[in-house]
């Protein structure tokens, strides 16, 4: 069986050794202080980033001791003249945030730099340490981000919220739409945007806007964007499609674009008990936003008479067609029960 070689995801290119760089930084400081940067930031063998409580119970100290104990050990570093000899770091690291846009979730951040985890501990610890960076930690609705530009932060974030509240509950709009609808909500608050990428990466900082599987944009955690389960990808691919589909249809474009095995009796189960998908035929199912209404064949009959009034059989067919994949017998068949429909005078059906 031949090797399959799998490519790495290839970081930014520093100019320095992380490993190296942080103990010029922290080979001044006493034992304990040097633990407690080394734990809280992950900065050793071990990658996790300890708790203060955690490191309190280590040394027999409260979490708050240990937080001063932090918060002096970064003010040693930078009044030590290793942090003025090594200020290369932080200018290169912000002329990196600038090209990203200057404003930036940590995550993308930090993996963006390098894929390995130890490089991320290492760099974030030189983020807390510049005066250039500013971090935002995660709220309701943005994700923890970094910048190096005050003002262009709090137009982002205008924007943002703007864009947010513009969009209807169950919109749903393509991709170069969307940064189109952005980069003018930033022309508003007078927030210049490099290019669509950085756009892109100014969306991916809000937890409450998102994009679906099929890479249109909404509101996040609505069933247009949030994929749960086969039902949503139902919806997905229905209302791409934007028209009637049989359930076995549904299935195999399920499987086909998303790369998910669904058995078409799953499929089917998960359409009939989902209050957006209409039955309007023989397996056939439609989107209940397309303005099918639910109900059986003399439901929808019904339906249709109250609103038009008396009506020939060919017009009953006719409406009827527009809401039901029937054949036309199926509905002749419902219009000769005479506990539910009659002729009038004219030989107009009513309800009976």
């Amino acid at each position: 069986m031949p090797k399959v070689i799998v490519k790495q995801p290839k970081g930014a290119k520093l100019s320095f050794k992380p490993k190296q760089l942080t103990k010029k930084f922290i080979g001044h400081l006493q034992d304990r202080s040097s633990d407690v940067i080394v734990s809280r930031f992950g900065l050793g063998a071990d990658l996790e980033h300890k708790t203060l409580e955690a490191i309190g119970e280590k040394y027999g100290i409260t979490r708050e001791r240990v937080r001063q104990i932090e918060h002096a050990a970064l003010g040693a570093i930078r009044k030590h003249s290793v942090f003025k000899e090594e200020s290369q770091v932080f200018t290169e690291l912000k002329a990196l945030i600038k090209d990203l846009g200057s404003f930036i979730e940590e995550g993308e951040l930090l993996t963006h730099i390098s894929p390995d985890k130890s490089t991320q501990n290492h760099v974030h610890f030189y983020l807390v340490l510049g005066d250039d960076f500013k971090k935002i930690k995660e709220d309701d609705h943005f994700k923890s981000r970094w910048h190096t530009d005050d003002t262009l932060s709090v137009q982002i974030h205008e924007a943002l919220h703007s864009l947010y509240g513009a969009l209807g509950d169950g919109e749903l709009v393509t991709e170069g739409d969307f940064i189109t609808r952005f980069i003018e909500e930033c022309r508003k608050v007078n927030a210049a945007v490099l290019s669509e990428e950085v756009a892109r990466r100014y969306l991916r900082t809000s937890k409450k806007i998102a994009k679906n599987p099929l890479g249109e944009w909404g509101r996040a955690g609505t069933s247009g964007v949030k994929t749960r389960g086969i039902k949503d990808y139902a919806y997905l691919m229905m209302r791409k499609h934007g028209s009637p589909m049989h359930f076995r249809e549904v299935a195999k474009a399920i499987s086909e674009t998303f790369n998910k095995k669904t058995h078409t009796a799953t499929c089917h189960n998960e359409l009939i008990k989902d209050s957006r998908f209409i039955l309007v035929g023989r397996g056939i199912y439609a989107l209940k936003e397309w303005g099918y209404k639910p109900g059986i064949v003399r439901e929808v009959i019904k339906d249709i008479i109250r609103k038009y009034g008396p009506l020939s059989k060919e017009d009953i067919v006719d409406h009827v067609m527009k809401e039901r994949y029937l054949k036309k017998n199926t509905i002749l068949v419902n219009l000769q029960n005479a506990k539910y429909f009659k002729k009038d005078k004219n030989s107009l059906y009513v309800l009976s």
